[in-house]
């Protein structure tokens, strides 16, 4: 299953503060986030339901942690977009991204490596 788009948003927290209260999370999103406390905290009782994150009291409140790592939901996420979107075609994903954020010359550089990279496995079997 993947996390909805909120779900994702509230998960990025996670990530990078590696645990948090309701209250802290809905303080890193609110500036960016048409969003409120409660709803929040409805959110990770729902994400906990699902297996996304897991809690801990601290006095009266609850700290949320991720149970799924970042790396892990992105490809999930990724390869959903490949299928249902792309219909698995990887060269139809990088041209829609690419017409979506035009690359800086580091970004197609580490792109030429990685390629290479892949291409140096692929021969050796």
């Amino acid at each position: 299953m993947e996390p909805t788009e909120r779900e994702l948003q509230i998960l990025k927290v996670l990530w990078e503060r590696g645990e948090s209260t309701v209250r802290e999370v809905y303080e890193a999103l609110r500036d960016e986030v048409p969003i409120v406390q409660n709803t929040v905290q409805a959110f990770l009782r729902i994400m906990e339901g699902k297996g996304f994150v897991a809690h801990s009291s601290r006095g009266r409140s609850f700290v949320y942690r991720p149970l799924r790592q970042r790396e892990r939901t992105s490809r999930e996420v990724l390869s959903g977009v490949l299928d249902d979107v792309f219909d698995g075609a990887l060269d139809a994903l990088v041209v829609s991204a690419f017409r979506l954020k035009k690359p800086t010359a580091a970004e197609l550089e580490r792109l030429r490596q990685l390629l290479d990279e892949h291409e140096a496995k692929r021969r050796r079997g």
